[in-house]
């Protein structure tokens, strides 16, 4: 086993740009603060004993419902007290302070057609409105470009640069670029072809949002659209003197409410219900909710649209999935998607053999944008990497290193599967006293797959809309 790990630690190596296997004492010489070195030495003696506990936690949590429900108490408590400012992941700070900030933005007309360059990111499917770094070498995009096996899928996202820092190198002459960009707008791809440069460009359409409830309403549908509460008409019978004596409710607030003028259209008010951008957005929240208490519903966004992309981009969805919400073009379409796969959902399992990695209730949000946001690392790789507070069926390799972390304050350790040996991601842990959460797991969205009840492999299980 232990000859195994090392093979697996040796393929990471071109991966991560990080040799794992590097002296202790490296961290300790460093420039950081006392504070930091004396945190990598208690990480290093502890190491064996925090696996052995987890595993111990993990056998008495399957015994012992009770102590599941005071393990959440505790971990609304240390998110309550959070000290790990979440901002920083944002930032991207490990891609350095010299980047150049761009101003402006860009909006293309929705149904029109312009022709872009194509980027293809391995493991990454951008979404609107989604932070993506990037770490590109002059050797990677001659690769990328030589490469004509991979799948070009027909959707895609325009990506807006705002923070760009282009150099290259003294000595080699090669040439990187880093950058900061963020989604912005769907599109769907036309045809393609290959300038004389070797790039891809591809003709794409710009996909607009469409309402398609909207014309199936009468115009009496807005005289009727009324708060619950306003919907109740009330009668009094008074005397001469002004004394009350009777008060009679004629119709109470289910008598008439926003969806009483559906009565005139083929479709019944529970139909608007269910397709209903208030009431839909308010069952997403609802649900998310009951998945761990991070996930605050007042953070959330309130608009339709922005929060089918918010829950598109950190669900732990694969790459097929993530491009059917992204082929909708109707925001509550995708949200009742989404909200559908939420509710089968409850474990994360190996995309490979299939074991379960982590519950939903352990997923948190250690960055402001969500639980799940996209990191590059010193080889241009990107990873969508999914916070979460425990595992199980994981094992680590190697010693922890703070180098190149996309979580100032802590250390990574390489995690993978203990069933396959896939990798699956990192834990990081604190080096900083009084650092909260003192350790957390991030784990690649392309290492696991959402582990859906009652599916059948005869007949798949698709989500409804």
């Amino acid at each position: 086993m232990r000859k195994c790990k090392q093979e697996m630690a040796d393929e990471l190596l071109p991966l991560l740009g990080i040799n794992i296997g590097q002296d202790r004492n490296r961290d300790s010489d460093s420039e950081d603060d006392g504070d930091e070195s004396e945190g990598d030495d208690r990480m290093e003696e502890e190491e064996e004993e925090e696996e052995n506990e987890e595993v111990e936690e993990e056998k008495k949590s399957k015994s012992k419902p009770e102590k599941n429900k005071k393990q959440k108490i505790e971990r609304k408590k240390d998110n309550i007290h959070m000290t790990f400012d979440q901002a920083l992941p944002v930032s991207h700070s490990y891609l350095g302070d010299d980047l150049e900030e761009l101003r402006g933005r860009t909006v293309l007309d929705e149904n029109c057609t312009v022709t872009l360059p194509i980027v293809q990111l391995p493991g990454m499917v951008l979404v609107p409105g989604q932070t993506i770094p990037l770490h590109l070498f002059h050797q990677h995009t001659v690769a990328m470009i030589k490469d004509n096996s991979s799948t070009i899928a027909n959707i895609g996202t325009t990506a807006e640069i705002y923070s760009v820092k282009d150099e290259t190198d003294d000595h080699t002459g090669l040439s990187s670029i880093r950058v900061k960009a963020r989604g912005r707008q769907r599109f769907e791809i036309l045809e393609t072809k290959r300038s004389p440069t070797g790039i891809l460009m591809a003709k794409v359409a710009i996909l607009p949002e469409k309402n398609f409830l909207l014309g199936a309403r009468p115009d009496s549908h807005c005289k009727f659209c009324c708060r619950p509460e306003e919907g109740v008409v009330t009668h009094t019978a008074v005397d001469r003197n002004g004394q009350v004596l009777a008060s009679i409710s004629m119709l109470n607030n289910r008598q008439i409410n926003k969806f009483t003028s559906a009565y005139c259209t083929p479709w019944p008010p529970w139909v608007y219900e269910m397709y209903d951008p208030e009431l839909v957005v308010e069952r997403i929240k609802k649900e998310l909710q009951q998945w761990n208490n991070t996930l605050n519903p007042e953070k959330l966004p309130n608009d339709a649209i922005e929060l089918s992309y918010w829950v598109a981009q950190n669900l732990p969805l694969d790459d097929t999935r993530r491009l059917n919400l992204l082929s909708l073009n109707n925001a509550i379409q995708r949200l009742r998607c989404a909200l559908s796969i939420i509710q089968k959902c409850s474990v994360l399992c190996c995309k490979d053999c299939n074991v379960p990695i982590s519950h939903k209730t352990e997923v948190f949000c250690m960055s402001v944008e969500g639980p799940l946001g996209a990191y590059v690392n010193p080889g241009g790789h990107i990873h969508e990497t999914l916070t979460v507070y425990k595992v199980q069926n994981v094992d680590l390799i190697g010693r922890p290193t703070k180098e190149h972390s996309w979580f100032p304050g802590y250390a990574w350790t390489i995690a993978q599967c203990k069933s396959c040996n896939s990798h699956l991601g990192w834990r990081f842990t604190a080096t900083k006293r009084n650092l909260t959460p003192e350790k957390f797991y991030g784990i690649t969205r392309a290492s696991v797959v959402p582990g859906l009840e009652q599916q059948d492999e005869e007949n798949e299980w698709m989500p409804s809309l």
